[in-house]
């Protein structure tokens, strides 16, 4: 396995860096060879991901259902049609999951799945609550002011179902929504074996009450949550994971809708020192690229702590189910960073901006201290990322591509909307008028400030 390997001394270090990063990127202009005779196929002409997305997102908006049905047909090779009842994608199912599909899932699931669906949604519940907005009021002289929140109508959900089914993104969108007070939730998931007719994410979504699944993904999944086709009404807002497509698809549609990120390669930045054991950084790595994109960086400033880490690593690859996937992620987009010390890896961590970031030191809860930029920090030996993945309570749908400059993970004040109430009478305008006739004369609207004046005569 070759993992890029950075020494910060070096002169070109600064540079390495900076390509690594740009990897990470959801650029839209990066395919592979099979994708590219796949786009030939479809579409008889060599476009770009971007290309694709404008193409497919602007026919659904301009001819609805027949569009969505002609691209998952396409592009999933699904054979099912806008109320079909078979359950498999040969039997012409319908485009909507019927409710006694999703009934029929959770009678059938394995106990033990939905026992800790049920532990996980309540985990989630208490931390959303704890954080949820509630409306505030400020008394003034002769008046008062509010700061409303209310729930969005009607979301979307995107789940992905590609190469593995993700029940645990049902959880985290959902749940979140459902505490905000969200009465109308759309979830979507590939026409595929992992994804709309897995058993399994089937039946958490009946579980937790979402009953309004459908069979679609990719970029003309979007478009059809966004602009509404017959039978799908649309949506205030869509959150989710999902592929290069659907990431590009989001960002078509903001605007219509509201999105909550637009999402690149998963991604983890792991600190270590002497403390750290190798075979706990191994995993931590291991578990970011089998999501196959997904990009692990290591960054500590004990070269042997690092060769140590990276030795475990080749070890334990072949152990794990997706270790070819993986592998094949940690020579795309891992890497190995030898920094001068603590303070530089904060500084380069920072820089990042990574969406996961475990700092596994002795020190962790201080070397967060010095860090802004990460979706979610996981602190010391014992908190793996697959905590916040799976079970902890925050959202584990988190900004990427170094977005965490400036981004926020998902959590349920993303599905509220807020607007300001403001109230006074006479007296209460009269304390204020000598400011709004000020301000209002010097930018010359005068219309403004006579709304004021006239009313106190």
């Amino acid at each position: 396995m070759q993992i890029l390997r950075i020494d910060t001394r070096d002169q070109d270090a600064a540079r390495q860096i900076r390509r690594l990063l740009d990897k990470l990127s959801p650029k839209g202009d990066v395919v592979s060879e099979a994708g590219r005779q796949r786009t030939m196929e479809i579409f008889g002409q060599p476009l770009s991901p971007r290309q694709v997305v404008e193409t497919i997102c602007g026919e659904v908006e301009r001819e609805g259902l027949s569009a969505l049905l002609e691209y998952s047909a396409k592009i999933d090779g699904w054979k099912g049609t806008a109320d079909g009842g078979g359950q498999t994608p040969d039997e012409g199912s319908g485009l909507r999951v019927p409710l006694e599909e999703l009934e029929a899932a959770a009678e059938n699931a394995d106990r033990k799945l939905l026992d800790s669906v049920r532990r996980v949604r309540q985990n989630i519940r208490e931390f959303q609550q704890a954080i949820l907005h509630h409306t505030v009021r400020l008394e003034r002289p002769g008046g008062y002011l509010e700061q409303r929140y209310r729930p969005l109508r009607r979301i979307g959900i995107c789940v992905p179902g590609g190469a593995a089914p993700y029940p645990s993104s049902v959880l985290m969108t959902a749940v979140p929504a459902q505490v905000a007070g969200v009465q109308e939730i759309a979830l979507m998931a590939p026409p595929t074996p992992f994804g709309a007719y897995h058993a399994d994410m089937l039946a958490v979504c009946y579980e937790l009450g979402v009953h309004e699944v459908y069979r679609m993904g990719g970029a003309q999944g979007v478009a059809a949550l966004a602009y509404g086709v017959e039978g799908i009404p649309k949506v205030d807002k869509i959150v989710g994971p999902g592929n290069l497509f659907v990431a590009l698809a989001k960002q078509r549609v903001f605007g219509t809708v509201d999105i909550d990120s637009i999402a690149g390669p998963s991604e983890v930045v792991v600190i270590v020192d002497e403390s750290t054991p190798p075979l706990y950084t191994a995993y931590d790595m291991l578990a970011q690229a089998e999501h196959s994109p997904g990009a692990s960086i290591l960054i500590g400033w004990d070269e042997a702590v690092l060769d140590a880490a990276v030795h475990a690593l080749s070890e334990q690859i072949s152990k794990v189910e997706r270790g070819q996937l993986a592998w094949e992620s940690l020579e795309a987009f891992g890497a190995v960073i030898l920094v001068q010390d603590a303070e530089e890896a904060c500084r380069l961590t920072d820089e990042i901006a990574p969406e996961h970031l475990h700092i596994a030191t002795a020190n962790a809860a201080a070397l967060a201290d010095k860090i802004s930029c990460a979706g979610a920090i996981f602190l010391g030996n014992q908190t793996p990322v697959a905590v916040g993945d799976y079970a902890a309570g925050p959202s584990h749908v988190l900004p990427t591509s170094g977005t965490a400059r400036f981004a926020s993970g998902l959590s349920c004040n993303d599905f509220l909307r807020t607007n300001s109430i403001l109230h006074f009478d006479r007296n209460g305008l009269a304390n204020l008028a000598p400011d709004i006739e000020v301000l209002a004369t010097k930018e010359g609207l005068t219309a403004h400030r006579e709304s004021a004046m006239v009313r106190l005569g």
